[in-house]
């Protein structure tokens, strides 16, 4: 049972593109250092609900809170120096600029220069960065400038890191290279806020998670309560958990 004071608390959060409500009523909780994973089907409303936590788009209803503080109607610019920072989907990163320069453009919200200081700590968790530090970030590869988009998120030291399908196109390897660091900073007291659709892997290293199901929770629980979850097996894969979409 999650008994500690949570730190991101999503209250009744109702989200609409026009006239039609995509979220319908989701409420989630996430405490530090803990690893929450949002499973659920392309189209659930999982990206929403992110973008909604990040102030990306306006929310219909609900309320946003993060260390007791009421984030709801907050500026994303806000939203980051408060401590979350998303990672968005699809390796966003500036391809004109090296790798060194993405890196430290993620330190801008709190160190307006750039703080480099912080760039030693993201080249021991992506060592593959640090070779290519002085490239132009157009020369990596697909895999390569997803590592660079979560690291230029983690560089900024939030206290909730939002990863919103990180392995959506890349190869195993660099998926689980990705899942790895960031169970790594989860130890080190960092929150972890995942979307993900490979569902084995994401299992695999969550702490708890929750099942979305056209806009709304359809199930809640820890690994293993998921696993077991009817929810899981019938709507969401058919039958078969160890599906990997």
């Amino acid at each position: 049972m999650r008994t500690d004071k949570p730190l991101l608390k999503v209250h009744d959060l109702h989200v609409a593109y026009g006239k039609a409500t995509v979220v319908h009523g989701i409420s989630l909780e996430v405490r530090n250092g803990e690893f929450t994973v949002m499973l659920g089907r392309n189209g659930a409303g999982k990206s929403t609900t992110l973008h909604a936590i990040s102030g990306l788009i306006p929310k219909k209803a609900g309320r946003v809170e993060f260390d007791g503080r009421d984030l709801t109607n907050a500026t994303p610019r806000d939203i980051v120096r408060a401590g979350i920072v998303q990672v968005l989907e699809g390796h966003r990163v500036f391809t004109m600029l090296t790798v060194e320069d993405n890196l430290l453009i993620g330190t801008y919200a709190r160190s307006p220069g750039g703080d480099r200081a912080k760039l030693a700590r993201i080249y021991e968790l992506f060592p593959e960065l640090k070779e290519k530090r002085d490239d132009h970030a157009s020369r990596l590869s697909g895999g390569q400038q997803q590592i660079l988009a979560v690291a230029q998120g983690v560089i900024g030291e939030p206290r909730l890191l939002i990863l919103d399908e990180p392995s959506a196109g890349l190869a195993p390897m660099v998926i689980d290279r990705i899942l790895s660091v960031a169970s790594e900073l989860c130890k080190g007291g960092m929150a972890i806020l995942l979307v993900e659709q490979l569902v084995e892997k994401a299992l695999r290293h969550a702490g708890y998670c929750y099942l979305v199901e056209t806009g709304r929770i359809a199930a809640a629980g820890t690994p293993r309560e998921i696993q077991a979850s009817d929810v899981l097996h019938q709507t969401y894969l058919g039958g078969h958990a160890a599906a990997g979409t």
